[in-house]
C-alpha cells in the first residue's frame, strides 16, 4: 500500500513538473541557430577571400589557412569566455562550424587544467571532441560511399 502511494506521488509530481517546465520554442531556436551558424560561416568566407586575395595564394592554400584561422578564433573566444555565451544562445548554430570543434577541444582543456597537463589537459581534452570526431568521420564515410555509388 505504501509503495502504491509513493508511485502515485511520483506520478503526480512528474505531471506537475511537466506542467511547470518551460516549453522550448523549436522554430525560434532553429532560426536562431541557422542565423548564428550563417554568421560564423560568413566570417569564415570573408577570412578565406581576404587571405586568398591579399596573399595571392591558391584556393587550396587559402582554405587551409582559413581553417587554421577559424580554429584560432574559436579557441581564443572560448578562452576568454565569449564562445560559451554564443553557444548558450545559438545552440547547434555555434557547434556545427569548425569553431565549434575548437571550442570542444579548448573547453575541457581549460576545465581540467588544475589536474595537471598530463592527467588533466592531455587526458581529458578529447572527452567532448572524441564523439565529434567519431560521428563526423563516420558520417563523412557514409556520404562518400553514397556519392561513390551514385557516380559509378
Amino acid at each position: 500500500m505504501q509503495k502504491k502511494n509513493q508511485t502515485q506521488k511520483k506520478k503526480e509530481y512528474q505531471k506537475y513538473v511537466e506542467q511547470k517546465a518551460p516549453k522550448p520554442n523549436y522554430v525560434h531556436n532553429c532560426i536562431w541557430a541557422f542565423f548564428v551558424g550563417g554568421i560564423i560561416c560568413t566570417v569564415g568566407q570573408f577570412v578565406h577571400n581576404t587571405v586568398e586575395d591579399s596573399l595571392g595564394i591558391t584556393h587550396l592554400a587559402a582554405t587551409n589557412a582559413t581553417t587554421l584561422i577559424m580554429i584560432g578564433i574559436g579557441a581564443f573566444l572560448t578562452g576568454i569566455g565569449i564562445y560559451d555565451k554564443i553557444g548558450k544562445k545559438a545552440g547547434a548554430g555555434s557547434i556545427v562550424p569548425i569553431t565549434g570543434f575548437a571550442n570542444s577541444i579548448v573547453s575541457p582543456a581549460m576545465e581540467f587544467k588544475r589536474e595537471g597537463y598530463v592527467f588533466g589537459v592531455a587526458a581529458r581534452m578529447f572527452n567532448l571532441a572524441g564523439p565529434v570526431l567519431v560521428y563526423g568521420i563516420t558520417s563523412s564515410v557514409i556520404v562518400g560511399l553514397i556519392y561513390y555509388l551514385i557516380i559509378n
